[in-house]
């Protein structure tokens, strides 16, 4: 059957019409050979938002996260993550295959997704101060904000800048991978560069959340930027008329940054109607909401998520779960439409 509401992902979003209009304006040139107008503009406007002094406009987060990555680390330094996350878990190993580093998962201490302040602690313990020249050193911890695999858990501002502050501690720099990080600040009712708290390098997505059709943002300092550059050109990333796309992100910025709350409305009314029909719905932090069945059903995850596929709901596993993901295309009634779509399908299992 035809998928009528899509709660795949966020990424599933049109572009808008005011996003359509602003491509086709858009002042370009060649952001290679020179820099592109447009995408200076969002360079510049998203490191303000995230309180950085430079942006680096990139093709997915998956590069962008992959940029930082190489342009903090050592071949052969190790850097921190949380277990799943996207830098360890959805980008093919890149951290390991091609930026030379070595991860090591930290546990979810604190909530999905989450580590504690005494989970980095441990590791800077651990750590020499001096190491011999044979011995492992950390070069990167790497945070996600929100969680994806962790069902889009935030970590809240205070434990941000507590881990931030440990991680510096230690003289390890912090790369915050922001993809959602939109939505982490607008649930805690804080600015973006609250949410980053101060890290040396965020990056945020505008296909996520924001409804642009593609991009991600690069932002720290502008000596970091400037290397990042380079990595970039390497990996493939310059791109050419580029603000013909850093026009959507624009148009994103202006009028999805300031509504991306209701994304977390829905999914926690979407939640609360799955707790009514008797499956384990984890109350949303965010736009993700996670959804297992009751220990004494007689199907599983998989065949939950088939049913609501072929009644006409858009959804994914994620371990355990059914994830279910709000975004700009879908509204209240939409919601309401995928809700009797499921209670059907549910009931015929």
């Amino acid at each position: 059957m035809k998928i009528q509401v899509d709660l795949r992902s966020d990424t599933v979003t049109k572009p808008s019409e005011a996003m359509r209009q602003a491509m086709a304006k858009a002042t370009v040139d060649d952001d290679v050979i020179d820099r592109d107008p447009t995408t200076a503009l969002l360079e510049e406007r998203t490191a303000e938002l995230l309180g950085q002094e430079a942006g680096l406009f990139v093709p997915s987060g998956s590069m962008s996260n992959l940029t930082a990555l190489m342009t903090h680390l050592r071949p052969g330094q190790r850097f921190l993550a949380p277990r799943h996350a996207h830098v360890l878990s959805h980008e093919l190993g890149t951290g390991a295959w091609i930026a030379g580093g070595i991860p090591l998962e930290l546990p979810w201490t604190f909530a999905p997704g989450v580590p504690a302040v005494a989970d980095l602690e441990e590791v800077a313990s651990e750590e020499p101060a001096k190491a011999a020249y044979y011995e492992l050193e950390t070069g990167l911890v790497c945070l996600e904000n929100s969680h994806n695999h962790g069902g889009g858990y935030l970590i809240p501002a205070d434990l941000n800048a507590a881990l931030i502050e440990v991680a510096h501690r230690a003289g390890w720099p912090v790369h915050v991978d922001g993809a959602r990080l939109w939505h982490s600040a607008a649930a805690q009712g804080i600015s973006p560069a609250a949410a980053a708290g101060g890290a040396d390098s965020v990056t945020v997505c505008f296909s996520k959340g924001l409804g642009a059709p593609i991009g991600s943002m690069l932002c720290g300092s502008a000596e970091f930027v400037e290397r990042a550059r380079r990595w970039r050109k390497a990996l493939g990333g310059g791109m050419r008329q580029s603000g013909i796309v850093a026009a959507a992100a624009l148009v994103a910025l202006d009028q999805e940054l300031p509504r991306i709350d209701e994304d977390r409305r829905r999914a926690v009314a979407l939640g609360q109607a799955m707790t009514a029909l008797g499956l384990n719905a984890r109350e949303p932090q965010t736009n993700i909401l996670m959804v297992e069945p009751s220990a004494d059903s007689p199907f599983t995850s998989a065949q939950l998520a088939a049913a609501w596929q072929a009644a006409g709901v858009g959804c994914l596993t994620m371990g355990p779960a059914v994830r279910l993901v709000t975004h700009r295309d879908v509204d209240d009634a939409a919601i309401a439409l995928a809700v009797e779509l499921i209670t059907q399908a549910t009931a015929a299992l």
